[in-house]
């Protein structure tokens, strides 16, 4: 028996994007944003890992797409590294919705640092960067003390509003 999508599923998804998108731009004073959560990387963690026959890699590129052009970053910079997260998560899905919420932040710690550290070698080899400090990979670990309350909120809209 197929699974039959409700008209609602897909603007969810979209809608919690959305959401990431605008977290991810909202101005943080200087000394703020190394702190920023990676909302982007971390909402696509989570549908990959919840709806991984519905989110996948395609979805990431196009995700980090837009991500490159909010950011005003080097078009596929973005993509680039969320499609290398969507693989990962993709290949560990099944483990992932086995693990307690400390392994799964532990896990994204992983995940967004990975993404952060490609994120930054690809702006200092396209010069759009020369810092190297490591202060950046602070994101991972607020993104990390995020992740479980950011994940029961995800995992809620889903089931109350039958997104499958």
């Amino acid at each position: 028996m197929a699974i039959q999508q409700k008209p609602h599923s897909t603007w969810i998804i979209i809608l919690s994007f959305f959401v990431a998108y605008l977290l991810a731009i909202v101005p943080f004073p200087g000394w703020a944003m190394d702190y920023r959560p990676e909302w982007v990387p971390m909402v696509l963690i989570y549908w990959v890992m919840a709806l991984p026959y519905r989110v996948g890699i395609g979805s990431a590129w196009f995700v980090g797409l837009i991500l490159d052009i909010l950011e005003g970053s080097i078009l596929g910079l973005n993509a680039m590294a969320l499609v290398i997260i969507a693989y990962v998560t993709l290949s560990l899905h099944l483990r992932m919705r086995m693990f307690s919420s400390l392994q799964q932040a532990g896990l994204v710690l992983v995940l967004v640092g990975l993404n952060l550290m490609l994120s930054h070698w690809l702006k200092i080899i396209t010069a759009q960067t020369i810092t190297s400090d490591m202060m950046f990979l602070m994101a991972a670990i607020t993104s990390a003390v995020i992740w479980p309350s950011l994940f029961q909120l995800l995992r809620q809209t889903r089931r109350s509003f039958d997104v499958h």
